[in-house]
């Protein structure tokens, strides 16, 4: 089991070109964007900490399957996101491969010239 925290979530997240973070939900929500658009949700004083990610639906119903800690996205549409408990089931790697998941799902709705700019 690997520990994951907030911190390592925020510093995997910001180490990604045209990252930025805000809370307009509040002061409770930290989000994560790409060029405006979110790819992370969390809360930031939720124990166990909890993740929402955007997720391919055929991936995120399999995912929901295999790991008890993935779960329909919480306050999110349950087709598009995915929320993953972070209780120390979950591997690193398996978090930061379904971070940059959401990411790259952002990434490719953006309109071809954003994309063109960002992938330089």
């Amino acid at each position: 089991m690997d520990y994951i925290g907030l911190e390592q979530i925020r510093e995997y997240c910001l180490s990604k070109n045209n990252v930025a973070e805000d809370m307009p939900f509040g002061e409770e929500t930290l989000c994560f964007r790409v060029l405006g658009k979110i790819f992370l949700l969390t809360g930031i004083n939720g124990k166990p900490l909890q993740i929402n990610l955007k997720c391919d639906p055929e991936r995120a119903i399999i995912l929901r399957e295999e790991h008890e800690s993935i779960i329909p996205g919480y306050h999110m549409n349950k087709k598009h996101w995915n929320t993953l408990i972070i209780d120390g089931s979950l591997k690193y790697s398996l978090v930061k491969e379904l971070i940059d998941h959401s990411h790259n799902l952002i990434v490719a709705s953006l309109p071809k010239l954003v994309r063109d700019k960002i992938e330089k």
